[in-house]
């Protein structure tokens, strides 16, 4: 392989001559913001493709989590996840509530069920599990959960667009989920994010609370923020769910020559589809385990690093260890957690990377073993 450079994820675009098509009329409407055609008809397209009843736009993933949250009127803790990126608990710390931090799993790395019942007190209001790297969480214990509790279930599924379990959408679980549609994920919309919820009643909320918190031309009954996805982004949203599923059938081949070459590898775990999902293969964690394998994660990421090969720790630091939160997590209560965050690599992984590429990847990989 010639040295290039290669980064961990590559955006997907559609062909120029369609986006510009997609955009055209905008030239005449000049109405480029504040929920127009382009906005009306890409929440159109979503309900459709996540095969979905209610959904709202926002400017992305991480405004429409906060707005979810204020518009149920949420009120004390939510238990979620250290192993996530710092969106999910940020989130949760600027709308007023208190994040609790359960265990992961050990097979998919997804908020373990029997970590965050044993949580639960008269102060929880809600559970907000987070579907990693495509994986789905165990949605109907989390489901039982929430109803013999009380709690609303919020999920995270920044990771999982287009994903289902037994056919089911991942758009469908729990009282809400939110995507987001950021450069990086499987589909974009430049930036971008979505809320799926199953009370219809929301919609209005959401809409309102993105909105300045303004119901009527003369009448402000939230104090709402500004969260409203623009025409421009709704456009290449509109072209990019045209090619998603190519997209993630060329994601597949790429996911399954990797497993091909780390198949058999003692102390190298990779991350399988469940057998219950289809799967967006949106990343391409790798686990590393210094004794089995010779080589610690940060011995690999430093020899990609070399060659200008750009892998990611992902994620690394717990939130739990984050500065923002020093004091106030007991980082040893969630030991799973710690050891994959210590242990775990994402490797390059979009829709184009070629064969060869993967492969000069693998063999540095595996040229760190001692």
């Amino acid at each position: 392989m010639e040295n290039k450079t290669i980064l961990v994820t590559r955006s997907s675009m559609p062909p120029l001559d369609e986006f510009v098509k997609e955009i055209g009329l905008l030239w005449e409407t000049h109405w480029l913001t504040n929920m127009g055609d382009k906005h009306l008809q890409l929440e159109r397209d979503l309900v459709d493709y996540l095969d979905t009843d209610n959904i709202a736009l926002f400017v992305n993933g991480h405004s429409a989590l906060e707005c979810v949250q204020e518009a149920m009127d949420l009120h004390g803790k939510v238990i979620t996840t250290p192993f996530t990126f710092a969106s999910t608990t940020h989130s949760i710390v600027r709308v007023g509530l208190t994040p609790v931090m359960a265990d992961i799993r050990e097979d998919d790395y997804t908020l373990d069920p029997e970590a965050v019942e044993a949580l639960i007190d008269e102060d929880t209001c809600a559970i907000m599990p987070v579907h990693v790297y495509g994986n789905l969480c165990d949605t109907e214990a989390f489901a039982d959960i929430a109803a013999r509790h009380g709690l609303k279930l919020i999920y995270d599924a920044a990771h999982a667009f287009g994903v289902r379990k037994d056919g089911v959408s991942s758009a469908n679980f729990g009282d809400a989920s939110m995507f987001s549609f950021h450069a990086t994920k499987v589909y974009n919309t430049v930036e971008g994010g979505a809320i799926c919820f199953r009370d219809a009643r929301l919609k209005p909320l959401l809409d309102q609370w993105k909105n300045f918190g303004i119901t009527g031309t003369e009448s402000v009954e939230y104090v709402g923020g500004n969260a409203k996805m623009n025409e421009l982004c709704a456009a290449m949203g509109i072209c990019n769910l045209r090619h998603v599923d190519e997209e993630i059938a060329k994601r597949k081949v790429v996911a399954e020559h990797y497993w091909e070459r780390f198949d058999g590898v003692s102390g190298v775990t990779t991350c399988k589809p469940q057998p219950d999902i289809t799967p967006n293969y949106a990343y391409m964690p790798v686990v590393f385990d210094p004794e089995r394998f010779g080589a610690t994660r940060d011995d690999v990421y430093a020899a990609l690093m070399a060659v200008d090969i750009h892998p990611r720790k992902y994620f690394f630091p717990l939130v739990s260890d984050y500065e923002c939160y020093e004091g106030l997590f007991d980082a040893s209560a969630t030991p799973v957690a710690q050891r994959v965050a210590s242990q775990v690599l994402t490797l390059p992984m979009y829709a184009d990377l070629p064969i060869e590429d993967i492969d000069a990847i693998c063999d540095i990989v595996l040229g760190c073993r001692r």
